[in-house]
Parts: structure tokens; sequence; C-alpha cells
């Protein structure tokens, strides 16, 4: 049960809330005082030990493991437009690991440069979540939409991601980005975070939040990623980023929005480790949020054709004269874009223990409990954003999340006090 603070109405504060759990107060949040002065605000409140329903992470309950190609782009997103023939095609790919994150806004980009065209009809390309969230945007913006795709997004790589919001993950590399990608990134970011909160509380949950806990057994420090001069190579040089240096981090820019991580002290901490952070994290619940945006597209009138493409000449033979292409990681083939660099990403995957309603990292190890199964990741901390660069080997590897299940075990081990 939760309890308000009392607004002090003379000093204009906003009202705190204090959760079940009594971890932290929103200290990020300010409020005006009369005469433009920034009120004061109470600082982080202690309380009790937050109670957490146990994951099982036996190798039993283990019902699958995916692996998929990211497709790093090293000068970022593809959001450009050319003509092919008599077409005007539009891309959208390349989004690295941040393509369910950055969705809905490198969506409202392409198909707003389609309606400078003031078309009737457009047709997209490609049915992962980029492609599908393009055009339903499209959908919106009052335009009739075919995709055309050799699948839908259930057998797409899309299906086979983690599902967090993690808009800066391998999104770009720094140097071949150039000085004007931050504020573009930023823009996507801050336009998909605002459409994703609008899918929260819909049946089946499929945007939703829940805690996320960093544990270790010493300190935890904000790691910084700075260039080590031994290693002289770079992606212009040998066509692959040779050091974590080289990829843009921009997270920094919307921290404003974003939960920040919290230090846990030993009343709070529920687990036996003595070291702890708290966050709330966004994320996806795959069936249920592509059940939300085919009924949404087909309920529009949308059409589906399944086809595959081997050329860019076959755009020009739809008979939409607008494309926007969302091919990802296949557009290095299809447009011959060879700045796509593989990234090689894998999740293990648990049966469902809704109950169980947090994710926890311990060393190289995150468990991420959704509605449609526990998300296991067994991925180096130490290779940081290099980890799967130039990797195009998309065969399953289950050996790799056993050996991510017994490390992260005596983390979960009951507290003893």
């Amino acid at each position: 049960m939760s309890h308000a603070t009392t607004m002090d109405r003379t000093a204009g504060r906003r009202t705190v809330l204090k959760g079940a759990s009594g971890l932290v107060g929103l200290a990020a949040l300010q409020a005006c005082a009369p005469g433009g002065r920034v009120a004061s605000l109470p600082g982080p409140v202690v309380g009790a030990r937050a109670r957490l329903v146990p994951l099982r992470i036996t190798r039993d309950q283990l019902i699958d493991v995916k692996c998929c190609i990211r497709p790093l782009r090293a000068a970022g997103p593809n959001l450009a437009a050319e003509t092919v023939g008599d077409t005007l095609v539009i891309h959208n790919y390349g989004h690295g690991g941040s393509g369910w994150s950055l969705s809905w806004g490198s969506a409202e980009i392409a198909v707003g440069k389609a309606l400078t065209t003031l078309p009737a009809e457009i047709a997209v390309v490609g049915c992962g979540i980029i492609g599908l969230t393009t055009a339903v945007v499209a959908q919106r913006a009052g335009l009739k939409v075919t995709i055309y795709a050799r699948e839908m997004i259930q057998r797409t790589r899309s299906f086979r991601a983690s599902g967090s919001f993690t808009p800066g993950s391998r999104i770009a590399l720094a140097e071949p980005a150039g000085p004007q990608f931050p504020a573009e990134w930023e823009a996507m970011a801050r336009l998909s975070w605002k459409a994703f909160r609008t899918c929260l509380g819909l049946p089946g949950k499929p945007v939703d939040f829940g805690d996320s806990y960093a544990l270790s057994d010493k300190p935890i420090e904000k790691r910084h990623w700075t260039p080590d001069p031994a290693i002289t190579g770079n992606w212009r040089t040998t066509g692959l980023p040779q050091q974590n240096s080289e990829f843009a981090h921009l997270d920094e820019r919307i921290k404003d929005i974003v939960p920040q991580g919290v230090d846990l002290g030993p009343d709070e901490n529920p687990f036996a480790l003595p070291y702890a952070q708290r966050t709330t994290q966004m994320y996806f619940n795959f069936p249920s949020y592509a059940k939300m945006l085919m009924d949404e597209f087909f309920g529009h009138g949308g059409r589906f054709v399944m086809r595959d493409f081997h050329s860019p000449a076959e755009f020009a033979e739809l008979p939409q004269k607008v494309v926007i292409h969302c091919t990802g990681y296949a557009a290095r083939d299809l447009w011959q874009d060879q700045t796509i660099i593989p990234v090689r990403g894998q999740t293990g995957w648990l049966a469902p223990q809704t109950e169980a309603n947090y994710a926890v990292r311990y060393k190289n190890v995150l468990l991420l409990s959704k509605a449609d199964g526990v998300a296991v990741m067994n991925n180096n901390p130490d290779m940081g954003d290099m980890l799967g660069v130039g990797n195009s080997m998309e065969l399953a590897t289950i050996a790799d999340i056993e050996a991510g299940l017994a490390i992260i075990a005596p983390a979960l081990a009951p507290r003893t006090a």
C-alpha cells in the first residue's frame, strides 16, 4: 500500500509517492516554487527489503534457444531515399541491437519522407518489427499499405531478440555516423518512448515495466570505454570496429526519461550478494505485441503479400510507386550494403514465470522474466559492444545457456539474514 506525502502548497512541492517497498524517492522530480525558485525535495527514503518470488533456473525449465543476427550499420540506420526506375525507395534498416527500441521513431521519419510525394498508397518491404511498425504508422497517416515479405513477424529475426528497451545498443560507430547523428538518435528514441507508453496496460501487456537488479561481489561502478592506444586498427582500416570506444554511446542523452540505477543498502537488498543496484526497465512481450500490431494493420485494410526479393530492380515492378525498404540484415545482400556488420546474439528461454516480474544481472548473465518466458543471456561484460561483432553464425549454442544458468545460480540463493 503506498502512502503519499502531504503537499506543501506554500512551497509548491509535488506529491512524492513512497512505494510499498519504500526503496527510493523520486529524486529527479523538480517543482517550481512561487517566484521561480526550485523547491527542495526530500532525500531518498530507506525502506524494507523487497520480497521477490524466486526464479526457477534449473535446466528442466529451458524450453528454447534462439539466435539472431543484428544489423549494425557503421553510419547508423539508413533512412535515405533513392529512385529505382520510376519508384521512390525510402530505406529504414540497419538499427543494430536497437530495432525494437527505435521502431516508432525511425518509422515516423521514413513515413514522413514518403508523405512528401503525396501518395495514396505505399508498399513496405519486410515484416520484422521495423517493417510492421512502419506499415502501421503509414496507415495512421491515412495511407493504404501493402506489406511484401517472405515471412510474418513471428518468423523474423525480430522475434529472436531479448525484448527490452535498449535504444543505444550497437546503433552506430561514432566516427562514420558523424556529429549530427546523436541528435537524430535522440529524436527517434524519444518518439519511440512516447509511443511505447501508449501501449501500457493493454490486454496481454504488449509493453510492460519491471524491476531490474544488477548484483555484484564488489561495489558497482559505471563502466566507461576509453580508447586503447595499443589497438591501432579501426573500422576504417579493417572494415570492423576493433574496440568499444569506436561505438556511439548515447544513452546519457535520454536519462531524464529512462529510470536510472539506484544502489540498495543492506536493509533493502533482497539478494545474498553484498552489492545490488536496482532500476526499472521497459520490455516487450513478443506474442501480444505482434498481435497488437497485426490486428491494427489488418483492421485498417492492410494487405500482406508473401514475396522474396533478390535485387533492387524488383522494387520497381511493384504497383506501388513509393516503397519503404525494411529488410534489416537482409539488406546487406539485397542492397549490397557492405557497411552492415553482423552482430551475433543468443537468448535461452525458460518457461514463463509471470509471478516473478523482475530481471537479474550477475557477472556474464542476465535473466529477464516476461509473459512469454524468462530470457537468459550469457554475455561477457568485458567484451562490451564488441561481443558478437563480425559473427554471422545463426546456429544456437545451448551449452552457453546452460553455463549461464550455472553462473547465476549462486546469486539467486536465498538470503539468510
